[in-house]
């Protein structure tokens, strides 16, 4: 098993933020894995439904283990449009909370008003995670219009960008499939370093890809509590199998000489497109297509659309420090 690059807290890589929905937690097992959750979130406009002194108890309980909780973008954006912002960040560091999230789902801000409330609230110490993207599916950023979003965030002082997934589905980098937009997620990871961004995945094949992909210094957000393990287990090199469908310790390509064949193809010529592949091995497009398809079922290659051309794919190899 790989040692952690950042193994304790508080980490600059490889962060791992959880969200809360008010459920009871056991201290006993939850101590088991708080030295792997940097932060928690309390999710959406929750807080408010429960008194501030059991607030700042929940609060309380995660400082015990050294995490720092944030308020959901919801309350924030609620409490801007309602020209409350002051109060509400007087009540966020009285009850305890270390970080406020912003978000412009349902708001438009400008730079201007964007540096505006940075400063405030860091004024009122506490520390802030700008949030890019919408939660509904009908009204996504587009591509440039999100590169935008994380400039302005990073220019008003923001270390990481969040990047909104709602559910998972039709949001953000994700298709409606919950599957990642390679090509989405490759122009904003072209233009700042991963590292600049923290990926909300709730979804358990959305965190085992962007490990795959980014390696464990991957910034995740919006964890369930009970996935924290699973990812930190893929963080150090152990991969799930729901995502790539093959035996964690698989590690030859099995099938026959045409699959070996164009693995080897895919993994010295990469990226590389089906049509390349049948004219370099002069092998039917039936016989390409049914080795390309066993290759992903063991978990090899990594299908993505081309950035030149989304209508068509390229293939990669699953990388061999990732297994």
């Amino acid at each position: 098993m790989k040692d952690r690059v950042d193994a304790k807290k508080p980490r600059q890589e490889g962060l791992s933020y959880t969200i809360d929905k008010l459920k009871a937690l056991d201290k006993e097992n939850f101590e088991i894995i708080a030295p792997l959750i940097d932060l928690v979130k309390i999710y959406s406009a929750f807080p408010l439904l429960i008194s501030n002194s059991l607030l700042q108890k929940k609060i309380d309980f995660y400082h015990e283990f050294d995490i720092k909780v944030s308020t959901g973008s919801t309350l924030t954006e609620f409490a801007i449009s309602e020209d409350a912002l002051d109060k509400f960040l007087k009540d966020c560091a009285k009850v305890g909370f270390d970080v406020v999230e912003i978000g412009e789902n349902n708001i438009d801000l400008d730079k201007d008003k964007k540096k505006k409330i940075s400063d405030s609230i860091l004024s009122a110490d506490l520390e802030f995670n700008w949030k890019v993207g919408k939660k509904d599916p009908r009204h996504q950023l587009r591509i440039d219009d999100a590169l935008s979003k994380v400039g302005e965030a990073l220019d008003v002082g923001a270390k990481k960008v969040i990047l909104e997934a709602n559910e998972g589905i039709n949001v953000g980098i994700y298709n409606e499939n919950g599957a990642i937009r390679w090509n989405y997620a490759a122009a904003l990871t072209a233009k700042y370093p991963p590292s600049t961004f923290i990926f909300e995945a709730p979804l358990e094949s959305q965190q085992s890809a962007l490990v795959a992909e980014f390696g464990q210094r991957v910034n995740l957000a919006e964890l369930p509590m009970d996935h924290i393990a699973s990812v930190e287990s893929q963080r150090r090199g152990f991969l799930s199998k729901s995502s790539f469908g093959m035996s964690l310790m698989q590690k030859e390509v099995g099938g026959g000489p045409a699959a070996k064949f164009i693995y080897y193809l895919i993994n010295t010529k990469y990226p590389i497109e089906q049509s390349d592949l049948i004219s370099i091995t002069h092998l039917p497009r039936r016989t390409i297509q049914s080795a390309i398809e066993e290759l992903r079922a063991q978990g090899f290659i990594l299908e993505r659309n081309s950035l030149e051309d989304t209508r068509r794919k390229v293939y990669y190899p699953v990388q061999s420090e990732w297994l």
